[in-house]
């Protein structure tokens, strides 16, 4: 059944200039006061922030980060954060707490408490729940008189600034504050023990970052796909070993193995008079750009980009000059799909 009031011709207006250049004006102005509390929170910071960080290097089993609302979306969020920077974490949900999920905080844990007001009633027995077992709370909000902050054993403030919706009760501008203070705990956490990319590559095995995090030789071509040829090679068997080892390109050995040129489809093509009868020697051109085997991909990549160039040879330190395999570009975008180079 169609309502009567509901028969009416679908159509949109396309919106006016005005109406556009209002939703950027709020827009900006949005992002103008959640840069400001931001600021104003990082001046707020103090040696309670100092202890939290310490609380958390010394923290013998996990972190619990806790919240409702969207203080708990934070919570979540900042829980995934520490676990990906070092710090072994779990979110557990403040409402389900109260229902037998305190059996997931343990004596040695630490508890992070979120919560703007200070003074949500679910944040409570998982608060009262951690103290009876010797668990220190860290809690962060803007209410320094509030039960939360009262319990807590460490107090992170948040200062007292308006919202950015148009009541000025919609969580917005508090739940920005309370996403960077977390970073601000994961990242001091994680700097402070020292970590280092293979540290966050062994925590980011897919996606985006753990392919910039692996090493050049996870991605190379190398064995029986590597081709190399040597100085009097003829470009005949030259263009042969290119075609057959479908990599664009030839490297070029002397008589100790070690790499003294490389011919690319640019070589072919400067030197198109000697592909009859010149050999690997007269068309190369010298000292190709080499890499390390334990490089990362993302300096693979950045020195790729340096040089205007799309393929580096990979070499080990212990034998520069001796080519173990070649990384190509296109490996690098195609690694994210395969795995590995194909």
């Amino acid at each position: 059944m169609v309502f009567p009031e509901l028969r009416k011709e679908a159509h949109v207006d396309a919106p006016s200039s005005s109406s556009n250049d209002a939703h950027i004006a709020v827009g900006r102005g949005v992002i103008r006061m959640e840069a400001d509390a931001l600021h104003l929170l990082s001046e707020h910071l103090d040696e309670d922030f100092a202890k939290a960080v310490e609380m958390i290097l010394s923290c013998q089993q996990r972190v619990i980060v806790s919240g409702i609302g969207k203080s708990g979306h934070i919570a979540r969020k900042i829980a995934a954060s520490l676990a990906a920077t070092g710090t072994p974490a779990l979110f557990v949900h403040a409402a389900e707490a109260a229902h037998g999920d305190v059996g997931m905080v343990s004596p040695g844990d630490v508890l992070i408490v979120f919560s703007n007001s200070g003074a949500t009633v679910e944040v409570q027995p998982l608060c009262i729940y951690a103290k009876s077992i010797g668990c220190p709370v860290i809690g962060v909000s803007r209410n320094r008189n509030s039960l939360l902050m009262r319990t807590a054993d460490i107090r992170l403030m948040l200062p007292k600034v308006e919202e950015a919706c148009t009541s000025s009760l919609a969580p917005t501008t508090s739940s920005t504050m309370m996403l960077a203070l977390g970073d601000a705990l994961a990242v001091a956490a994680m700097r402070a023990r020292g970590l280092s990319a293979p540290d966050i590559r062994a925590l980011h095995p897919g996606g985006e970052i753990g392919l910039y995090l692996r090493s050049v030789e996870d991605v190379m071509h190398s064995g029986s796909k590597l081709p190399l040829v040597a100085l009097n090679t003829p470009m005949p068997q030259v263009l042969l070993t290119m075609t057959e080892k479908r990599l664009g390109l030839a490297g070029v050995i002397d008589d100790e193995a070690e790499l003294v040129g490389v011919i690319t489809d640019g070589d072919l093509r400067r030197h198109a008079r000697n592909l009859i009868f010149g050999s690997a020697a007269d068309v190369m051109s010298e000292t190709p750009r080499t890499i390390l085997r334990t490089a990362l991909v993302q300096e693979a990549l950045e020195m790729m980009n340096t040089h205007r160039i799309t393929v580096l040879f990979v070499v080990d330190e212990r034998e520069p000059k001796i080519p173990l395999g070649v990384v190509q570009i296109y490996d690098i975008a195609a690694a994210p799909l395969a795995g590995t180079a194909p």
